[in-house]
């Protein structure tokens, strides 16, 4: 920055008759800056050093009960929600209090990398995680979360599930083609053994999953063995959700549910990914989106049926059909005929057909449940069963060209004479 001494020179060449050009090429600086200094008589004011805002003792106070809470929080998910709670300072001052207080986070890596670059519409990644470490402490039991994201915009889904089979994955999959509005040429992930079987570096997909396939018009295609970073749109943000999502949940109070934690994880993708720049594209993945939407394949016309769906044999003496290591009721006129169970992924109800006819329904017990009666199915086979008698469970059967046996009746008067019995073969031996 040009002193005073030097804008006094500049003025004594500018008497002189120098032109701006030639007091720049003297003094070393822009003729610009020359012009500048020489239009509003002197060089700007020297600029003032502010004090960057540090943390004071009322928010060091909030920030160590969020991380009480949740020691594991990121200096990014501490700064929001303080932000939103009116803390005006920046987030370099947040994240060198919290060096102060835990040290770094990261080691610098090893090896430089080069990222994988696909088209729009072109691919998509998709897999499980497990987030019981969380869940458990909460009383929701073992939970795992699947993703899916779009390799060019970086738009994803997040859905919780407490299975991770593959009705549950096909559901996560249609979820997300129903989200983006379309069908990505490739959906890429891992050796999943529910959707295949390895061969070697071959992995060929399982009948289910082949006919997904084709159903949706998408290929599935797995990654080779400990191949983490052709997949690695997918497996980096696995840690916003267990590091930033998950650890904010733990702060500002747990779900109560796995549909509760659903609900959050679509607000928090919504405001907290897609509408902020992202790091690699420079760009909101909300922004790239509205462009790659444009290059999707469509939706098929009707949606794939991920429900499970099994065949059962009704009991021929109580009519009960087993699901799940539990007994549910059928009506009595189902005994030993043979229905079909059906029950969506994520609904806890099952439903019988026998015939196409829907005979009944049920919630889904806790285990170690034996079984479960619907009130009407009781009665009918209460009633069903005292009204039964021996002859039901006699019947002749003759061929077609055999007359029925007709009894003979005896129309005579008075006693009849009849031979005596022989009782000698009846005998056991002595002492009976």
């Amino acid at each position: 920055m040009m002193t005073q001494e030097e804008y006094m020179d500049v003025m004594a060449m500018k008497r002189q008759g120098l032109s701006i050009k030639e007091i720049a090429a003297e003094t070393g600086y822009h003729p610009k800056t020359i012009s500048s200094w020489v239009t509003n008589g002197g060089p700007p004011e020297k600029r003032k050093k502010t004090e960057p805002m540090v943390v004071d003792d009322r928010w060091a106070t909030r920030i160590a009960e969020l991380l009480r809470l949740a020691p594991r929080l990121l200096g990014t998910s501490v700064f929001e929600m303080i932000v939103a709670e009116g803390y005006t300072g920046s987030y370099a001052s947040v994240s060198r209090h919290l060096h102060t207080i835990r040290g770094p986070r990261f080691n610098g890596a090893p090896l430089a990398s080069t990222p994988i670059v696909t088209g729009p519409g072109e691919e998509c990644q998709f897999d499980w995680s497990d987030v019981s470490a969380w869940t458990s402490e909460w009383g929701l039991g073992e939970v795992w979360c699947f993703s899916a994201i779009l390799c060019w915009s970086r738009v994803r889904i997040w859905w919780f599930a407490p299975v991770i089979d593959r009705e549950h994955t096909f559901e996560g999959l249609v979820r997300f083609f129903e989200y983006i509005g379309g069908v990505v040429k490739v959906s890429r992930t891992d050796r999943m053994g529910a959707l295949g079987q390895s061969q070697g570096r071959r992995f060929k997909l399982h009948p289910p999953a082949a006919a997904f396939a084709q159903f949706c018009g998408t290929e599935i295609r797995a990654c080779q063995a400990a191949d983490a970073k052709r997949k690695g749109k997918i497996e980096r943000p696995f840690r916003d959700v267990k590091e930033r999502f998950l650890e904010e949940c733990t702060a500002q109070g747990s779900p109560r549910s796995i549909a509760e934690l659903n609900e959050r994880a679509a607000r928090w993708v919504q405001a907290r990914i897609h509408q902020r720049v992202h790091r690699t594209t420079g760009t909101p993945p909300a922004e790239r989106f509205a462009i790659e939407q444009t290059l999707l394949g469509a939706l098929p016309r009707r949606r794939f049926d991920t429900a499970y769906v099994e065949a059962r044999r009704v009991h021929v003496a109580i009519p009960q059909i087993e699901w799940r290591g539990t007994r549910y009721s059928v009506p009595p006129r189902c005994l030993g005929q043979k229905v079909e169970v059906r029950q969506e992924v994520a609904s806890d109800v099952i439903e019988i057909r026998w015939a196409a006819e829907v005979v009944g329904r049920h919630y889904v017990a806790p285990p170690g449940t034996a079984e479960v009666w619907d009130p009407e199915h009781f009665s009918a086979a209460q009633d069903a069963a005292l009204s039964k008698h021996r002859g039901h469970h006699l019947a002749l059967v003759l061929p077609d060209d055999v007359p029925p046996a007709v009894p003979i009746r005896l129309d005579v008067e008075g006693d009849v004479d009849v031979a005596v019995v022989d009782l000698s073969r009846y005998e056991t031996g002595a002492g009976s």
